[in-house]
């Protein structure tokens, strides 16, 4: 291997730092369009992948049970109370009816008197992560 005189060292680091001192990154902008069905596609994956909507809030369980009888259920409570959310989440081998997004447990256990009378074993869980 052959050394560099100083002089030669400092002539490569000279055309290095010239050579390296004139670049730049991209300077322009992205603009990304995206069709509007897709925002609609992602809330209903949302709907069915309750994972990604787990948080600190309570939920009311309304049905655990096979899969018709866990649409059926669910179905028949979107009719009557059309203002509350609900999703079908599956634990095998098992379907559960949850409805609800309350923020305390206080919110969720006024409305839980509410439903108990039209659903039987009704109760109130708070999904963990």
């Amino acid at each position: 291997m052959r050394i560099l005189s100083p002089l030669k060292k400092i002539l490569f680091f000279l055309i290095l730092f010239i050579l390296t001192s004139h670049l730049s990154a991209q300077t322009q902008n992205l603009t990304v369009t995206q069709d509007a069905k897709f925002e609609q596609l992602l809330n209903e994956k949302r709907k069915l992948n309750p994972n990604l909507t787990y948080n600190d809030r309570y939920r009311i369980q309304i049905f655990n049970g096979i899969s018709e009888t866990a649409k059926k259920t669910f179905s028949e409570f979107k009719q009557e109370y059309n203002t509350v959310d609900g999703t079908i989440v599956f634990n095998t081998p098992n379907y559960k009816v949850w409805v609800g997004n309350f923020r305390t447990r206080m919110e969720a256990e006024h409305y839980l008197v509410e439903i108990k009378n039209n659903y039987k074993n009704v109760f109130l869980i708070k999904p963990s992560k």
